[in-house]
């Protein structure tokens, strides 16, 4: 993992100094900067330009501290960059199902259960990573998988994104047994940690199986609106995501299962026709 930071912060040196070649860091100002940023950003999606600028504030302000430069302009500098569209957008009924059967016809591939066990329970990718063996359990009534750390690609921390995210997640039993079956790994962890290429190895997942593309963060949005679609309550899929705020799941649903969405339009115009 220590590995994996220090590369992102080469890639990162190795922008700057295309971006950069001549600069001089007692004549640098905001003014200069900005205008090479948004250069950048016209090419680049606004997630990478503000990646790129938290490494060059810090840079900035170590350097104002030790008096390289003499005036403390990092906050002024803003990200801007292209607007992408969504990638995580949740699969459709049809989709989800399709995908289903796929991965319960592989699971040889120790991938596949990572993608299975996502679709059947909504963790984040970084809280799937986290999982040990003994976190995978039956409490005397229910299979479960307990959340008790996250793994990622950028830092050392196992530390949970909120205090609502250490939760125990039911399985269905056939789920339970083949995570029963997998190997722990050297590291302590039930799964492979793949060098943090899970969402690669996901696309071309997809694609052989012929689904549109989506990431992790878009099955998990996958799950919750296949939930709320069959009508469970929403205080129940907030508390299974880990939300810390019921308002953060209703965010989920600006956007139906297409399914869900189109058998709400007919409702809706069956009621105000009734009128």
């Amino acid at each position: 993992m220590v590995l994996s930071i220090f590369s992102n912060y080469v890639k990162a040196g190795k922008v700057i100094d295309n971006l950069f070649p001549t600069a001089k860091l007692g004549k640098l100002d905001d003014v200069q900067m900005q205008s090479i940023l948004d250069k950048y950003g016209k090419t680049h999606s606004k997630k990478t330009v503000t990646e790129l600028l938290k490494k060059i504030r810090t840079a900035l302000r170590y350097a104002y501290v030790k008096g390289y430069i003499y005036n403390d302009f990092a906050s002024l500098l803003k990200a801007h960059g292209k607007e992408l569209p969504k990638r995580n957008k949740a699969s459709s009924m049809s989709d989800l199902t399709k995908l289903k059967h796929y991965l319960l016809e592989h699971t040889d591939n120790e991938f596949n259960l990572m993608v299975l066990l996502e679709i059947s329970t909504g963790l984040r990718r970084g809280e799937i990573l986290g999982i040990k063996p003994e976190d995978v359990h039956y409490d005397g009534q229910y299979y479960c998988v307990e959340v008790k750390r996250s793994i990622s690609p950028t830092t050392d921390d196992t530390k949970l994104k909120t205090k609502h995210s250490r939760r125990s997640v039911t399985i269905p039993k056939n789920i339970y047994d083949l995570l029963k079956d997998i190997s722990q790994k050297d590291s302590g962890y039930l799964f492979d940690w793949f060098s943090f290429k899970q969402s690669g190895m996901l696309k071309e997942l997809l694609k052989k199986i012929g689904i549109p593309s989506t990431t992790f963060h878009g099955l998990r949005d996958t799950h919750a609106s296949f939930l709320f679609s069959n009508n469970i309550p929403l205080s129940y899929v907030s508390r299974r995501l880990g939300h810390d705020s019921i308002l953060t799941t209703e965010k989920y649903y600006l956007e139906l299962m297409p399914e869900k969405k189109h058998s709400q339009d007919a409702n809706a115009l069956n009621l105000l026709e009734s009128l």
